[in-house]
């Protein structure tokens, strides 16, 4: 279930093996992204996530807002 959470939640939660999402075009992530996250714009993350992320583990997805 989607919940949202803090920089301090998503640093423990990464810890813990948790996968960082990026949901950002792939121009925006080729610019900018954080430490080990993976690129699966929003367009994609649905036909894609099963195919890249381990389903064992927990998912942290980010989309940054630039407005």
């Amino acid at each position: 279930m989607p919940q949202e959470i803090d920089r301090e939640e998503l640093r423990m939660l990464v810890d813990q093996g948790a996968q960082l999402v990026e949901a950002l075009p792939a121009k925006e992530y080729g610019e900018d992204r954080l430490p080990g996250a993976i690129n699966l714009p929003l367009g994609r993350l649905g036909k894609e996530a099963r195919d890249v992320l381990e389903p064992n583990r927990p998912v942290v997805v980010y989309c940054a807002d630039s407005a």
